[in-house]
This record gives structure tokens, sequence and C-alpha cells, in this order.
């Protein structure tokens, strides 16, 4: 089975209609969805409509930290995260509410694949997997949460990145080329982060995705270009921070 894992959509309905419709053309058979659906973008209802839907048609999907703000915006904005959750929350109507309150942190796919949307050691304090130390701390919770998880798939980072441990258990990391399959047999243990498919950060304005392969154990990284001048617009004319704007007109 071919699933196509997407992360940090930021309520960019353009660049996830993209990316859906990349992995359509790659065959892919299932989606998850990683979490921070909302936050940043201007389309937060139109985007979680879209994934309800993907939802109600079998996708699975985890909760991110700009989703949880949303439900809850600080009554004092003391960074833009503050900002953007105090201006996407009044945007949600009921339904929507209750669908990302209704999110758990972590789900299984499959016997062996952990999904979350930051790390597994302690998915609720949304840590940042930015270096090796914080990888294996990820894997060790997996293992220790399941010993069958061979792999854990996250985003929050906004870049895309792939460790593993070799058969001596040291911690390795590799840096994935877009569209390039990777081979990642189950007999070590993989955390992939697929990146953000509605606010890169690396340089590159396109859209990001992973596709993972189950029955070829291989994983690929894609970049999906969409209309990102006008994502920004709507960002603009929607009274966000011109800073939410500027990262998706620069990339990062």
């Amino acid at each position: 089975m071919k699933i196509a894992l997407l992360s940090d959509i930021h309520a960019n309905l353009a660049a996830l209609d993209a990316c859906l419709e990349h992995a359509h053309t790659q065959g892919a058979e299932q989606l998850a969805l990683l979490g921070d659906l909302v936050g940043y973008g201007a389309e937060p209802g139109p985007v979680l409509d879209r994934v309800m839907q993907l939802v109600a048609g079998g996708a699975l999907c985890v909760r991110g930290n700009h989703d949880a703000a949303a439900l809850a915006p600080p009554a004092v904005a003391e960074n833009l995260g503050d900002q953007s959750a105090q201006w996407t929350g009044p945007q949600l109507n009921a339904a929507q509410r209750a669908f990302l309150a209704g999110l758990p942190l972590t789900a299984h796919m499959g016997m062996d694949a952990l999904l979350v949307h930051a790390s597994a050691d302690g998915p609720e304090r949304w840590h940042y997997i930015s270096d090796g130390n914080a990888a294996e701390r990820s894997m060790a919770a997996a293992t220790q949460l399941d010993p069958a998880i061979r792999y854990v798939f996250s985003g929050h980072v906004h870049e895309q990145a792939l460790y593993f441990l070799t058969p001596t258990a040291k911690l390795m990391r590799f840096s994935p080329q877009p569209g390039v399959p990777v081979p990642v047999p189950p007999h070590r243990q993989w955390l992939a982060i697929v990146g953000s498919c509605g606010q890169p950060r690396d340089g590159d304005t396109r859209a990001m995705y992973a596709l993972f392969d189950a029955r070829a154990a291989t994983l690929t990284f894609h970049r999906v270009r969409y209309d990102h001048l006008a994502a920004a617009a709507k960002v603009r004319a929607g009274g966000l921070p011109a800073f939410f704007a500027d990262r998706l007109e620069k990339g990062r």
C-alpha cells in the first residue's frame, strides 16, 4: 500500500489540494495527516472541511500544536503563534472545533508505524526534532509505547529529514532528495519528518509531503508547485500578520 503523509498544512488550501492531486498521480491509496491543519494561513475553515471529508473516507489524522491553540487562543498574544490562534479560533464553526478536539495526539498506522505531529517523547509537549538526540528520544519513546514500531512519521519542523538506527544502534541522519525513493527496510528503525505542506521554511516555496510504499519498503519525499503567491495574497487580505505572507512568498 502507498500512503501519502502530509503535515503542517497551516490553513493553506491550495498547497493541500496540490499535494493531494500529486499523491493521486503517484498511486497513493491511503492518506495520513500529521497535524497543524490550521494556523498561519487564511483558509482554516475550508481546509478543515476538506480534511474532515478525507477522514470520513478513511484518512488518518493527528492533532498538532496549532490545532490545539486554535481551540483555546490566549487572551493576550505574546508571539506570532498566539496572534495566529486568536485569528483562527473565531473562524471555526462548531463542527470544525469538535473535529479538532477529537483528534488524537498519536495514531498507529498498520502494525509497525506511529503517526505523531512532533515527538513521540511527550507528544503533548510538542518537542522539535531538530537534531539526532531529539530523534533518538522520539524513536525510543515509540518503541516503549509499542515494541513493534519500526517507523515514526512526524512533521512540526517544516523541513524534510530522515533518521535511522544502524545495526550497531548508531543514529544516522539522511537528507532526502525530492522524488528519489529511499529504501527503508523494516529490520531497522526509522523516523521521517515529512516537511510542511502549507508553510515551507527551507528557502523553497514548493509544498512538501512524503509517500511511503509499505510493500516496497521505500519512502519518497516530494516537492509540489502551487500558487504560493495567491496563497500569500489571501493571508494579507485576511488581516493576518504580513510575516505569514512573506514566508509563503520566500519559503522561509
